[in-house]
């Protein structure tokens, strides 16, 4: 899906309600001390400003899920994924709407800062490049009353899956996630791309065992 632009009308046909050009700005420069809301905040200020420079983006991590109706457990950052092709020139519009950016060690993301929270920009996912049809299948979403492409539930419960290994292996938060998600996700496509990785395969087959997913059907 394209990204709409900064200023898109939406009514009762589904296109995202007017929005001004300038991206949100903070009371005095500050974030709200409450971290869930400071996050929003900063997520909203780089939604903004990477729609400005019209590059193609999406919202991802736990802040996607919040997105898709997950409550709210965010970590310690926010998460968006772009084609790298596309790097220096959100990077130019994040650097100009006032947002520190740094190089990563790390060849796959690049790192913000403003007002104290953290930001990533994603190259890959999982070790996978983001692609155009990834950013093609992101959902239009409003997060906290600003509109945004979102990674779609399939692609975000994907991107998590990929990510489990030896090293980190967490089913607390992926398990609620299906649960509220199960309906909107596209279990059998995972199903057929994880069945052969055994994190991921052991939990679809956790999910099966809870009667979230009926893994026989592939559908919840």
């Amino acid at each position: 899906m394209k990204n709409p632009p900064a200023d898109a009308a939406v009514g009762a046909d589904g296109v995202p309600p007017p929005e001004t050009l300038s991206p949100p700005t903070l009371a005095d420069g500050q974030l709200p001390k409450d971290h869930t809301q400071a996050i929003l905040e900063v997520t909203k200020r780089v939604a903004a400003l990477l729609k400005q420079s019209g590059q193609p983006f999406a919202l991802a991590g736990s802040v996607a899920a919040f997105a898709h109706g997950v409550p709210a457990r965010f970590q310690h950052d926010t998460d968006f994924c772009m084609r790298r092709e596309d790097a220096d020139a959100a990077i130019k519009a994040l650097e100009d709407g006032g947002i520190e950016m740094r190089r990563a060690a790390e060849d796959w993301l690049v790192k913000g800062r403003t007002g104290g929270e953290e930001i990533d920009l994603i190259f890959e996912l999982a070790r996978r490049p983001v692609g155009t049809e990834l950013l093609e299948r992101a959902v239009v979403k409003s997060v906290d009353s600003v509109w945004m492409p979102v990674l779609s539930p399939t692609d975000l419960m994907d991107s998590l899956l990929a990510a489990l290994s030896e090293h980190y292996c967490d089913f607390g938060d992926l398990l609620p996630m299906a649960r509220m998600l199960r309906e909107q996700i596209d279990w059998a496509r995972l199903d057929e791309v994880h069945r052969d990785e055994p994190l991921p395969d052991s939990f679809l087959y956790l999910l099966d065992r809870l009667r979230v997913i009926d893994r026989g059907k592939g559908t919840s």
